[in-house]
């Protein structure tokens, strides 16, 4: 695994042990290779994937109900008896029926299997067996027999029963695979390989919240002999995983941090100073607050590494500008890189107003530049002439060399791998990393994912804003919703329309932008000015359209959701959303972010309705706040943290059993308890063995 060795014997016996668990799936009794690849489909590839393989939800068959009291029962229950007959029935053509009798004294029952031939095979008459399954009512009001169709078995001549008579675990599955295969997997991997497992845990911290040691756990998870051990169980295996967490995170902020100079500035000289003076406005408390955090990291000799969290809106991109300057009038070279080329062009836009007069040197650098243009900026960024390159994925291309890199700022951190990110980091010798998001992500999921970097929240709007009034209202709507729409037109307002389509869809039945735009030209407002923009739009017609936009010369901007980041039109104080419940919420807050940026009063129409309880979520919260970070906490809570975030692509690691959402507390209290324990500790986080267990538990992705 390419680590140190441990020094120590009790550290030598446990890499042993890690190396055993590291060992292929297939060595396990009854896998082999062939069925060592389904496993790999459900991410199981070595022995501790296996068993740390959690199940999903439990079925209890620890209660054996006699057969007399069946008749009205629903549900699944677990019967045992004497085999007293078997039976192959023919009913027609291709169909053949098993059904395996069985009397416990109280009364006769029958399990029915449809084309299964072979479970014959597997009873004969006087057998002691177990069924679980769920009754035929039906056919008990029909016949007045007792049948339970497709019943999972046992023969009683087993000591250890895993499918019958107890709580039994049932796990996530895929083809080629079955309940009764994955359990038996399990078991063989429990009784061969589980006192090889070391505890990750340490002793006084298990005693401290009393946990139980984790083979107990590991073997409770999976076959849990009451509902309390399964508890406990669950509740030992939570805390492992955000004790690891922790110490993952604090493992990459160890090696981030370690002994790297990086650039350190002067405090604030003229080129700030004069930037401040330029603005228009003055900075919020929040921004001010926010400023001084940043400000104090850039004047010392180690990397910067910060997260700027704010609402749309709240003024992140002037924070960036001032990281951007300060470094520059320090001689360093800055990178802005944006997830989108609109979004690369819109900062660098918006940018290259202020840094002119600053007479800062500015350039933008695309996938879709002409090839002339990018040799020419190549050249003069190796060679110091350039101060700013802003730019999209096409930054961390191998042929971009900056002459000294000193202030990197990421847009849309959600948007980047981390691996996208330290690659970009890698262009300068320890640059100062300021990375943004405009996603308020809730404060305890902010210190999981971003454990690696200090957070700074801009939790303020500039003064002024009025919070946008949203409304959501039926297609049937649309005439009253124009109407109100040439009120504010009538009134010097301008209005976006945003539709989820560029073109009609033959598959799904959607407004799209062109046909939204003919309609809306043609025959509503015919008297106004209107435009249509999308992602296809060619790049210089896209910045005119938005410069006229801006500048008052269209009143309607029909357009896809390319706008959900772009040019500030502090005019614009109407947002239409066709098919509203076929966007996420984050994108829907983004867009109507779009608005509320004048004095005016500012409006969001939402149009559509939904046919899903979490599409009729998703409206509520919209119409019920504007608030970014309760908007953040109803999406995690709607689509969980795996796919708020993208977990492959975000570095989020994947829980065994924690929920970021339902576990919270746990994680606070964790992180408190690791953080005291390396203060007190500090050599603990260099174990070799810990860093071994990160890479085995979190496949790399993390740490």
């Amino acid at each position: 695994m390419n680590q140190p060795v441990p020094k120590t014997k009790e550290q030598l016996d446990i890499k042993k042990n890690l190396e055993v668990l590291a060992g292929s799936v297939q060595y396990v009794k009854g896998i082999g290779p062939k069925r060592a690849q389904i496993l790999k489909r459900l991410g199981v590839e070595n022995i501790m994937d296996l068993l740390y393989y959690i199940p999903r939800e439990y079925s209890d068959r620890s209660e054996i109900i006699p057969i007399a009291e069946l008749k009205n029962l629903e549900g699944e229950v677990t019967i045992k008896g004497e085999v007293v007959a078997i039976q192959e029935l023919r009913p027609k053509r291709g169909m053949k029926i098993i059904k395996v009798a069985i009397h416990d004294g109280t009364g006769l029952a029958f399990g029915v299997w449809f084309n299964q031939p072979y479970i014959k095979n597997q009873f004969k008459n006087g057998d002691k067996v177990i069924f679980s399954g769920k009754v035929n009512l039906k056919n008990y009001y029909r016949y007045r027999k007792i049948e339970l169709n497709n019943p999972v078995y046992e023969n009683l001549k087993s000591e250890e029963h895993v499918h019958t008579k107890r709580i039994v675990p049932i796990y996530p599955l895929t083809e080629g695979l079955t309940q009764k295969k994955i359990r038996e997997m399990i078991k063989k991997a429990i009784d061969g390989y589980l006192h090889y497992m070391p505890d990750l845990i340490p002793d006084f911290f298990r005693e401290k919240f009393g946990l139980m040691p984790i083979d107990l756990a590991l073997k409770s998870i999976h076959f849990p002999e009451n509902r309390s051990l399964l508890e406990e169980a669950k509740r030992r295996l939570i805390f492992e995983d955000f004790f690891l967490l922790q110490m993952g995170i604090l493992v990459k902020r160890k090696i981030i941090q370690s002994d790297k100079r990086g650039y350190a500035c002067k405090e604030d000289q003229k080129l700030v100073k004069d930037f401040l003076n330029s603005l228009p406005f003055t900075l919020t408390n929040a921004q001010k607050r926010v400023w001084e955090e940043i400000s104090k990291d850039l004047q010392r000799d180690k990397p910067m590494y910060r997260l700027l969290q704010g609402d749309v809106g709240s003024g992140k991109t002037v924070i960036a500008a001032l990281t951007l300057i300060k470094g520059i009038e320090n001689g360093l070279q800055g990178a802005l890189m944006a997830p989108t080329e609109i979004l690369a062009e819109q900062h660098y836009l918006s940018l290259k107003e202020w840094f002119d007069v600053l007479k800062i040197r500015i350039e933008l650098l695309t996938g879709s530049m002409k090839k002339k243009s990018k040799e020419r900026i190549l050249k003069e960024l190796k060679d110091g002439k350039i101060d700013l390159l802003i730019g999209t994925h096409a930054l961390i291309q191998e042929e971009v060399q900056f002459h000294k890199l000193g202030v990197v700022v990421i847009d849309e951190q959600h948007r980047f791998g981390v691996h996208q990110r330290d690659l970009l980091r890698k262009k300068g010798l320890h640059p100062h990393v300021l990375v943004m998001t405009a996603t308020p992500i809730p404060r305890s999921l902010a210190l999981t994912i971003y454990g690696d970097l200090d957070l700074s929240v801009i939790d303020e709007l500039p003064p002024g804003r009025k919070p946008v009034i949203t409304l959501q209202r039926g297609p049937e709507a649309r005439d009253k919703i124009y109407s109100f729409v040439k009120e504010q037109l009538n009134q010097g307002r301008q209005a976006y329309v945003v539709c989820p389509l560029i073109e009609d869809s033959d598959v799904i039945e959607v407004e799209s932008a062109i046909r939204m735009a003919e309609y809306l030209s043609n025959e509503v407002f015919y008297d106004y000015r209107v435009a249509l923009l999308t992602g296809q739009t060619p790049r210089d017609e896209r910045d005119k359209i938005m410069r006229d936009f801006r500048d008052g010369k269209v009143d309607i901007l029909v357009a896809t959701t390319v706008i959900e980041v772009g040019v500030d039109v502090p005019n614009a104080s109407i947002m239409i959303i066709e098919d509203a419940q076929r966007f996420g919420l984050a994108q829907l807050h983004q867009l109507r972010g779009r608005v509320g940026r004048g004095h005016a009063q500012s409006y969001c129409i939402l149009i559509g309705e939904a046919t899903t309880p979490e599409g009729e979520r998703r409206l509520k919260a919209m119409v019920e706040t504007n608030d970014g970070f309760k908007i953040a906490e109803e999406d995690l809570a709607i689509r969980g943290p795996g796919e708020f975030f993208g977990t492959r692509q975000h570095g989020l690691p994947e829980f065994k059993i924690a929920n970021l959402i339902r576990d919270w507390q746990v994680l606070e209290q964790v992180r408190r308890e690791v953080k005291d324990l390396l203060d007190k500790s500090p050599d603990f986080i260099n174990s070799d063995l810990l860093k071994v267990v990160l890479k085995m538990r979190f496949k790399g992705s993390f740490v």
